[in-house]
């Protein structure tokens, strides 16, 4: 099994080096980690993350 190829997201600037970092598998599945935590891992279709994606880049996700 190959290791994935991280790329940190361009928005993921600045000291505290928490950063988003994601890969494709293989099979084209997304994998995603938070660089100051790499054993934790979250997987997605690439249909899931570009839903995602566009929720956010909208502004429609629910305040916390």
């Amino acid at each position: 099994m190959s290791r994935p190829a991280w790329q940190k997201s361009s928005f993921s600037t600045g000291p505290e080096g928490a950063c988003l970092e994601a890969a494709r598998t293989a099979g084209g599945l997304i994998r995603l980690r938070e660089s100051d935590d790499p054993a934790q891992v979250i997987t997605a279709t690439p249909t899931a993350w570009a839903a995602l994606l566009t929720t956010v880049k909208a502004g429609r996700l629910p305040a916390c």
